[in-house]
């Protein structure tokens, strides 16, 4: 099947549900619901598709045209334009109807762990915190912090967070990994500049459609929490252990004053987690049959060095170098990283479709 021909399926598809969504007696109420959802989801390609069947129609008359000696000039300029433009509304045609990965349009679980490198690896994770609160609220995300272990001079020894709006997983997926500095302490006094590392992992947030999570499967311990130095935070014993026992996954959470709210943070990120390693099952097996994508998606690979002498920020899976450290650390400019990391695992999934 060419691919005019597959654009004009869909075409028809689309034609077809239009004709069902206008009778809605005829259809029961989840079936009225499905066919909406799918209609409304190709509504954009199909306008994309519409334009790119019109721009083909438009080059065979110019074509003609070129016949009339009268004609000739003009269709010459106008023929230049469309065949400009149909090569990009072929690509965006593509592009729009590679397989979506349902997580994209799910908030997500943002957890960022100081690596290697002792306080200053502390203080790089809080900064990395910092960069993602400060992106989530340019984009108009809720930014919920769920858990911070502090070291007590500004840095973290991990964080967590709940970011929620549109579209968040699609636009922070590829922030997973070790991320590096490299830096002259403010500790340092010979001026040297040393290296140290945090991890990023950003989780889809599940529901409880998503992950069923049994209750005799849990093992729940609860605990009297402590803050940095051993110093008590509250007085009562409301911190909390979950551990799922299938998987080993454990997480704990003792932010809040409420045993209760421990639990309900504490089954956000567990749910998140256990999804999160279900997908990467899913992932490792279509990976082996794709090459080049974007970074292995393993939470080990280093993916980006943070220069602050050179004032650099550089990804090391698409070979992009940014000499802005300032405007995306403190100021959470990492539009220009996400755009560039989206277009690369589009254009790797366009040349190896699974």
């Amino acid at each position: 099947m060419s691919f005019e021909d597959k654009l004009q399926n869909i075409l028809d598809n689309h034609a077809d549900l239009e004709k069902k969504v206008a009778d809605p007696a005829a259809l029961s109420q989840q079936e009225f619901a499905r066919f909406s959802k799918e209609y409304s989801d190709r509504l954009s390609v199909v306008q994309q598709i519409n334009e790119f069947f019109k721009a083909k129609s438009e080059q065979a008359d110019l074509q003609e045209m070129l016949e009339d000696p009268e004609m000739k000039e003009v269709a010459e300029e106008e023929l230049a334009e469309i065949q400009r433009i149909l090569p990009d509304l072929e690509k965006s045609i593509q592009v729009a109807l590679l397989p979506k990965d349902e997580a994209d349009e799910k908030n997500a679980i943002l957890e960022v762990r100081a690596g290697t490198g002792g306080d200053e690896a502390a203080l790089f994770a809080a900064n990395l915190f910092g960069m993602y609160q400060r992106y989530a609220e340019k984009n108009k995300w809720k930014f919920e912090i769920l858990s911070l272990s502090e070291t007590g001079i500004g840095g973290y020894k991990e964080a967590s967070a709940n970011i929620s709006g549109k579209g968040v997983f699609a636009r922070l997926k590829f922030e997973s990994g070790v991320h590096r500095v490299q830096r002259v302490p403010e500790t340092e006094t010979s001026g040297r500049v040393h290296t140290s590392a945090a991890t990023v992992a950003v989780l889809p947030e599940a529901e409880e459609v998503d992950i069923q999570i049994d209750e005799k499967d849990l093992r729940i311990d609860i605990f009297r929490a402590s803050g940095p130095g051993g110093q008590s935070v509250n007085t009562t014993d409301s911190a909390v252990r979950i551990t799922h026992i299938p998987t080993g996954i454990v997480v704990s959470q003792q932010d809040e004053k409420s045993q209760h709210k421990n639990k309900a943070k504490g089954m956000k990120i567990l749910r998140a987690r256990i999804y999160d390693a279900e997908r990467a099952k899913v992932d490792a097996a279509r990976a082996a049959d794709r090459k080049g994508q974007v970074g292995s998606g393993d939470r080990s690979e280093r993916i980006r060095t943070y220069n602050f002498p050179q004032g650099r920020v550089s990804d090391h899976r698409i070979n992009l170098t940014l000499y802005k450290i300032d405007e995306i650390v403190n100021g959470g400019e990492l539009d220009e990283l996400v755009d560039a990391l989206t277009a690369e695992d589009e254009a790797a999934k366009l040349s190896s479709p699974e």
